[in-house]
């Protein structure tokens, strides 16, 4: 008998506790700088009105949001198309030294227009810009959506910080572009809404807000849709990956207007490993409803050359992992239109802080509203994620 358990737990340490060491030696070697969000906690808000002009120009449409840690200041873009002033982004200052955020603690600080490479304005309806990310040389890449009605297409360009001058411009593959036949490209108003940096400046992610028409449905009451994550190298400026992100079935409980709109209109990238936070936002036709995800790529399966995902099988795909962090909805605060977010400045006590932005549509029963939080982080190597979706606590 002893014999017979001696030989059990040679087995058990042969086909278990080996492997396990083997696994660990080669985590060992991994990249450990990984940031897991484990706590978020609202700090509080402030509002700009709409009306409010600055510089000359309506202080509104502000869809993506990006912070400047060296000096301290956040740019947002605005998605005004150059009708009510030229296409442009602004500059912040938010004091967040007390560790919350009130009304009188946001105030632009600048406006910056953007031009094309001939130092020209954007013309009236040419763009749509709704993503932005500071790079560490000086300039912002920028995301417009185009138009796909019009037939215009999509960009992600890289623009002067200082002067708001056309840099250059990323490559965007045949497959979002709108066609004349309706069947393939972006949605219009569902393209390229977020726009994000690595910390290492190595990799730009962009994504469309709903599926492009040849993957599937655009979202509706109860029906999720099927979003791609392009990944740029910013040392090739070429696009490398794509992954599927699917969002949420929201189903409004009470829709008097009959209106519906979800989807994906920002991501942050807040590690090098393929971690993000990012917003769903769905306007149920009584308020939103707004969440806000933590993003793995983790074994997440490369569509890049996929071009239509509603030809293939679908469940061999696996997509960008998801873990819900807040439903904003929980805040006793009144919702406007959230669209952008970034990391911003680090409180007195250490800890990181998250800036939401809302798109007030130009409308006066909205507001540009700026939503505070602090994060509860922790670092982890693979092996710990590994170990953790192995052998789930039970709380």
């Amino acid at each position: 008998m002893q014999l017979i358990r001696k030989n059990k737990a040679l087995q058990f340490t042969v086909f278990f506790c080996i492997p396990i060491l083997i696994i660990s030696l080669f985590f060992l070697n991994q990249p450990s700088s990984a940031v897991e969000i484990t706590g978020i906690e609202f700090i509080g808000q402030a509002v700009i009105p709409t009306g409010t002009i600055f510089q000359n120009t309506p202080v509104g449409g502000l869809s993506g949001i990006t912070y400047d840690d060296t000096n301290q200041l956040y740019y947002a873009i605005s998605d005004d198309r150059s009708e009510k002033a030229p296409a442009r982004f602004y500059t912040f200052r938010i004091d967040l030294s007390q560790g919350v955020l009130k009304d009188a603690k946001v105030a632009p600080v600048g406006v910056t227009l953007l031009v094309d490479k001939n130092n020209q304005n954007f013309a009236k309806s040419t763009i749509d810009s709704e993503g932005i990310a500071l790079t560490n040389r000086g300039t912002v890449f920028i995301s417009s959506e185009g138009d796909a009605a019009k037939f215009i297409n999509p960009f992600i360009k890289e623009f002067s910080l200082a002067s708001g001058k056309e840099v250059s411009s990323l490559p965007i593959p045949d497959k979002f572009l709108p066609s004349r036949d309706g069947k393939k490209g972006i949605r219009n108003n569902l393209a390229f809404e977020s726009l994000t940096i690595t910390p290492d400046n190595k990799y730009l992610f962009s994504a469309t807000e709903n599926a492009l028409i040849q993957d599937g449905s655009e979202a509706k009451p109860g029906v999720s849709t099927s979003s791609r994550i392009l990944q740029y190298n910013l040392s090739t400026n070429q696009l490398e990956k794509e992954y599927l992100y699917r969002t949420e079935a929201v189903k409004p409980l009470i829709n008097i207007t009959g209106k519906y709109a979800q989807g994906l209109p920002d991501l942050h990238a807040i590690d090098n490993q393929g971690h993000f936070i990012s917003i769903e936002r769905a306007f149920t036709g009584l308020g939103f409803a707004i969440s806000l995800f933590q993003v793995s790529l983790e074994g997440a399966t490369d569509i890049q050359n996929v071009d239509s995902l509603s030809q293939v099988d679908t469940k061999a795909i696996i997509p960008v992992q998801k873990k819900l962090l807040l439903d904003l909805r929980k805040l006793d605060v009144s919702l406007d239109n959230i669209e952008g977010l970034t990391l911003g400045r680090v409180l007195p006590n250490g800890q990181p802080t998250l800036i939401v932005v809302s798109d007030n549509n130009f409308q006066k029963i909205q507001r540009t509203q700026f939503l505070a939080f602090k994060l509860k982080t922790e670092s982890s190597s693979r092996l710990q994620r590994l170990l953790r979706r192995l052998f789930p606590s039970r709380q």
